[in-house]
């Protein structure tokens, strides 16, 4: 029953960080609510039994993307104005989306409390159990391809990042790399011979 509680009151917190990622007007404040919404996932995880995937949503999410996240949205010049005009636009789209993944969860939810996947059904596990080491055998054994192609695909996306804030626009102060390896000493120092004065 307290599980139970406990679920419920997370899980009307991450709702209502969803909501607020989107609704919000300052970048900073939906990366903010990003963030609470991934520390309250990562207490799902933990109801779930999940250790390793709710220390790993903390540290590489919370810890290190987020940051990344954070420092790309201040960086970037947005315009949240215009940002925000295209909120209507695709709420249609959203809706069904949230719906498709509504029905799902209901249908999970149904077979569970229906009893068609008993507890009997599931493969037994020893009480030495540890669900980090075999999710680590599979990920370096099965899935190890998979693996490092999400590695490969989230340095594009850094990259990518690093990119659009360096992009052209007005009131950039930028570094011209040539001009400062090809300078030489006569641009640059200019020396001046002076006659010594007499003290008088």
């Amino acid at each position: 029953m307290f599980t139970q509680i406990l679920f419920y009151l997370f899980a009307t917190v991450l709702v209502g960080a969803a909501i607020g990622v989107i609704t919000a007007r300052n970048p900073v404040h939906s990366v903010l609510f990003l963030v609470l919404a991934f520390f309250n996932s990562a207490v799902l995880w933990l109801l779930l039994g999940a250790e390793f995937l709710a220390i790993v949503l903390v540290l590489v999410y919370v810890g290190a993307v987020m940051v990344l996240f954070l420092f790309v949205v201040m960086m970037l010049d947005i315009n949240v104005e215009q940002a925000k005009s295209g909120f209507t636009k695709y709420a249609p789209l959203g809706l069904v989306v949230l719906v498709i993944m509504a029905v799902e969860l209901a249908q999970v939810i149904w077979v569970r409390h229906m009893g068609m996947i008993s507890a009997d059904e599931l493969a037994p596990v020893a009480a030495d159990y540890n669900n980090t080491r075999e999710l680590g055998l599979l990920l370096y054994t099965d899935y190890f391809y998979a693996f490092e192609l999400a590695a490969v695909i989230l340095l594009v996306a850094i990259v990518a990042a690093i990119s659009l804030t360096m992009r052209r626009r007005p009131g950039l102060k930028a570094q011209n790399i040539s001009s400062q390896v090809s300078v030489r000493r006569q641009d640059r120092v200019r020396l001046v011979k002076m006659d010594s004065e007499e003290r008088q």
